[in-house]
């Protein structure tokens, strides 16, 4: 009985609901004013909250789910060393970061792989904050690092689990189980990586059997969902820049975090690991996971295919056997005008709206992480500020981009633009968030950019869309996607011509998995 009465009527039904009992999550299960990282796959682009407002003072880890790149050079070379179960692979300083080359013979059977990537060639300049972080040029500082945690070894952290009273963080599904007399969660299939000991964004399964190293593919709340302070189930690897949103948002003890930089190979219990840049939101990363026996998988996360992809040396020089591929818009329906064609678009319409009603405020929808390209864009055509609140400016000034940290502003009657959380682009919150500025502007320009709000009618003619207006808000709906759309993910499954694809969106029904599977037979048939 008192077992019973320990636990909180919202933890008995965060389980009850298939919720990791460390937050209360909200029907779509995303945390309390956390946004996904699209709009939720299964229940077809609904928000995932409504906010009262965008300036209610709370803690900076509650309030930050209300709130809103990486870059990289593929450095790995065959010279590993095997004393230790995790390495990395030393560079070549003198190569050139915007090529890509292997450079066999000046090496003597060393390759060098150098790659660029979308936000290199953008001219995205690399985080200088990162001084306290393994050396992306050392191995000698990350192997000293790597000895004093011992991610290898289960065996402390798996004593420090047994010992803690909750038995390990982010939910133990199994111990409420046997309370209750529930069924756990069980880790689905395509969130463990045959033959390894690797799991993919798999937090609130409590222990999993056969896995001692999780890895975290970014930072969106449908990801991370059951990590938190109280984590104590494994070492976790993720790129650098997740790694200090999750210490900094999440708590989580930094023990249990170990950062890699991208393009670089990691000798991990055995394992080759290499994240590379997956174009979704800053820090996202593909991982390419290589066995002892030559086989090759590939799990994307969440991420946008681009031709740039398609030269990663990586994925060019080793034969991808499995594909874990994110299938949320696997529907012929999608296919998305690009980034830059959407970009425009906003711009060209702030503009004219613009000179027609010169006291506009404009107004743009992002998540807490992604949707960055889409407000800047603004700013550097218009000339102006960004003004987000300080939880939001905290983070994005923990991304290391300079253009966009440099261009933010403290003060929201210092600029026409603002960002605010993606689920407030609604009539009513819009129309009382002027008021606030009713001396300054008098109406609303907003922009909502999400794959959810293309539409097979329009297509790429973005000029046809027509926006949503009640009184003084006018609210557009953009198909600005941080996903592949259908003919991407065709273009890059031909690309990589994989033994096997695994979806891994959109797989709760049997008529949806099978309908993927017959697009994916006809792609390998027709590359």
């Amino acid at each position: 009985m008192k077992g019973k009465e320990s636990v909180t009527e919202e933890e008995r039904v965060a389980f009850a609901t298939h919720k990791c009992y460390d937050y209360d999550c909200d029907d779509n299960e995303f945390l309390p004013f956390q946004l996904s990282s699209e709009e939720p796959e299964d229940d077809g682009g609904k928000d995932a909250i409504e906010i009262a407002t965008a300036e209610q003072e709370e803690s900076f880890a509650a309030n930050f789910y209300r709130c809103g790149m990486d870059w990289s050079c593929l450095l790995p070379n065959t010279n590993t060393n095997t004393t230790g179960n995790i390495v990395e692979v030393e560079e070549n300083n003198n190569q050139n970061p915007c090529e890509q080359q292997i450079d066999s013979k000046k090496n003597k059977g060393t390759n060098s792989l150098k790659q660029t990537t979308l936000f290199h060639m953008w001219g995205f300049q690399k985080d200088m904050n990162m001084k306290n972080k393994p050396s992306t040029t050392s191995s000698t500082l990350l192997s000293g690092m790597m000895k004093s945690k011992q991610p290898h070894l289960l065996p402390p952290i798996m004593g420090k689990i047994n010992k803690s009273s909750g038995g390990g963080g982010g939910g133990n599904s199994s111990e409420f189980a046997h309370k209750y007399g529930q069924q756990p969660r069980v880790c689905p299939f395509y969130k463990k990586i045959p033959g390894t000991p690797f799991t993919v964004d798999a937090f609130c399964y409590g222990r999993i059997e056969g896995c001692s190293a999780f890895i975290l593919s970014h930072f969106h709340a449908d990801h991370y969902r059951g990590l938190s302070k109280r984590w104590s189930h494994g070492p976790i690897y993720c790129t650098s820049l997740t790694a200090r949103l999750v210490s900094m948002c999440l708590s989580v003890d930094p023990i249990f975090l170990f950062p890699v930089e991208f393009g670089k190979e990691y000798l991990i219990e055995g394992i080759r690991m290499t994240m590379l840049e997956a174009n979704h939101c800053p820090g996202a990363a593909l991982i390419h996971f290589r066995l002892p026996n030559g086989q090759c998988y590939l799990h994307t996360g969440d991420f946008r295919a681009s031709k740039l992809m398609h030269i990663y040396p990586l994925l060019v020089n080793q034969r991808v056997n499995v594909l874990y591929l994110d299938t949320t818009y696997c529907n012929p329906k999608y296919r998305f005008p690009s980034k830059e064609d959407v970009l425009s678009f906003v711009v060209g319409v702030t503009k004219n709206c613009l000179m027609k009603q010169p006291k506009t405020l404009v107004i743009v929808g992002a998540y807490s992480l992604g949707k960055e390209c889409v407000y800047l864009a603004i700013s550097k055509a218009l000339g102006v500020k960004i003004y987000a609140n300080a939880l939001r400016r905290r983070v994005l000034q923990s991304l290391g981009w300079t253009e966009l940290s440099g261009n933010l502003c403290s003060n929201g009657k210092d600029t026409p633009l603002h960002v605010l959380p993606i689920s407030s682009l609604k009539f009513q919150i819009l129309e009382n968030y002027l008021k606030t500025y009713m001396n300054q502007y008098t109406a609303v320009l907003a922009f909502r950019p999400t794959g959810w709000t293309y539409s097979e009618a329009i297509g790429s003619h973005l000029d046809l869309i027509k926006p949503r207006s009640k009184g003084i808000v006018t609210i557009y709906g953009v198909p600005y996607s941080e996903h592949s759309s259908f003919t991407e993910l065709q273009e890059f499954v031909q690309f990589l011509r994989p033994d096997k694809i695994i979806p891994t969106v959109n797989v709760g029904n049997a008529a949806n998995r099978e309908k993927m599977q017959s697009y994916f037979q006809e792609w390998l048939k027709g590359g």
